[in-house]
């Protein structure tokens, strides 16, 4: 479609078979986008020139004060961290799957297949603990 709307050529052969107040309407509606799009970007624009405005208010006040953009980043660069994974939880039961490879499971999450087996064949959970 986009391929379309932006070769001539293309455009000129689809246009002949459509009406003209089908393609009046099409302008209309095709410039009304445009418009829309050129509003977003002004606004995009003012937006960015005002946050730069900011930005450059601060590096006024920070030169001000004698302090250097390294400085400010290296102190930024000392802050803490954000949060660290918790870690891993240990394994609560311990059963053998179909292949006879043992397994583990935390309890958490849904019942690993194999133990559910074993679970609906009459087993109690309390015998896989570890």
């Amino acid at each position: 479609m986009i391929d379309i709307l932006l070769n001539l050529r293309s455009l000129r052969a689809q246009a002949r078979e459509m009406s003209v107040s089908d393609l009046e309407e099409g302008l209309q509606k095709f410039t009304q986008v445009v418009e829309e799009r050129r509003e977003e970007e002004a606004a995009e624009k003012a937006q960015n020139k005002e946050q730069e405005a900011k930005l450059q208010k601060y590096r006024d006040l920070l030169e001000a004060e004698g302090i250097t953009a390294e400085e400010l980043v290296a102190l930024i660069g000392d802050a803490p961290k954000a949060k660290k994974k918790r870690a891993a939880r240990p394994a609560k039961y311990k059963f053998a799957d179909e292949n006879g490879e043992e397994k583990t499971w935390t309890g958490q999450g849904r019942t690993p297949k194999a133990l559910q087996q074993l679970l609906n064949q009459g087993a109690q959970l309390s015998e896989f603990e570890i």
